[in-house]
C-alpha cells in the first residue's frame, strides 16, 4: 500500500470509528414494572404546557393526541370538554391545570391515570432555500391514587419542504409553495401526528397496549 493511501486511512478512521459507535448506540428500554402494577385503563389528557412561541400550540396539539391513546387500548377524557370544564373553573391556561393535585382530579374526573405533556418544538420556520416543520412533545403519565410515574418518554418529528429537491431551483420552488401553503394550513398538526406515533408506539419506549387493544396482556 503506498504512503499516501495509508496516510489518507489513518486520517479517516477516527470519523469511521465516531460513525460506528454512534449507530450501535441505542436507547434502553423502560422500565414498566410500576406500569404493569397500576394497569391503568383511562386516562386524563390536560392541555400541554407550551415552552415555544406559538399561542396557539397547546390547543392544536392535544386534538391530536386522543386517536393514538385511543388505538392503543385506553379510554380517553374528552379533551376538549376536560379543558373547557377546568377554564370554567377557574383555570385558564394549562399551567395552572397542571397544578391542580391529584386527589382533586380524581374527585372529579375518577381517571385511573393522568397525562402531563410539554411541548417544547411547534411550527415552520424559513430559509431562503428550506422551510422546516418541527415538533417536540415530552409526556409523563402518573397513577391518580397514589402519584406514581407510570411512564415517561419524548418524541421529536421534522418535516422540511427541501426533502428531495437537488437543485436550487426546486429547493426554492418548494420552500416558497410550503410557505403559501403553511400560512392557509399549518402542517404542523400533521407532524405532531408521526412525533405522537414515535412517542406512543416505539417498541420497549411507548405505552404498553391497554385493555381495549387486542395485544392486551401479551407484552
Amino acid at each position: 500500500m503506498r504512503v499516501r493511501e495509508r496516510l489518507r486511512l489513518l486520517a479517516a478512521a477516527p470519523a469511521l470509528c465516531a460513525f460506528a459507535a454512534a449507530g450501535c448506540k441505542t436507547a434502553e428500554p423502560f422500565d414498566y414494572t410500576l406500569f404493569h402494577q397500576h394497569r391503568p385503563r383511562s386516562i386524563l389528557v390536560l392541555p400541554p404546557l407550551d415552552d415555544t412561541m406559538e399561542v396557539e400550540a397547546s390547543y392544536a396539539y392535544l386534538a391530536t393526541v386522543t386517536s393514538p391513546l385511543a388505538e392503543r387500548g385506553y379510554y380517553v377524557f374528552p379533551v376538549a370538554l376536560v379543558a373547557n370544564m377546568m377554564r370554567e373553573n377557574g383555570l385558564p391556561g394549562p399551567a395552572e391545570m397542571h397544578t391542580v393535585s391529584l386527589s382533586k382530579l380524581d374527585e372529579i374526573f375518577g381517571a385511573d391515570a393522568v397525562l402531563y405533556l410539554t411541548l417544547s418544538d411547534w411550527g415552520t420556520s424559513y430559509a431562503v432555500l428550506d422551510s422546516s416543520t418541527r415538533v417536540t412533545v415530552a409526556g409523563r403519565l402518573v397513577d391518580v391514587k397514589s402519584g406514581a410515574e407510570l411512564w415517561s418518554g419524548q418524541a421529536t418529528a421534522s418535516q422540511s419542504s427541501s426533502s428531495g429537491s437537488n437543485s436550487i431551483g426546486g429547493m426554492l420552488a418548494s420552500a416558497l409553495v410550503s410557505q403559501i401553503v403553511s400560512s392557509a394550513v399549518d402542517p404542523s398538526e400533521g407532524v405532531a401526528r408521526q412525533a405522537n406515533g414515535a412517542l406512543f408506539y416505539t417498541k420497549g419506549r411507548g405505552l404498553p397496549p391497554g385493555p381495549y387493544h387486542p395485544d392486551f396482556g401479551r407484552e
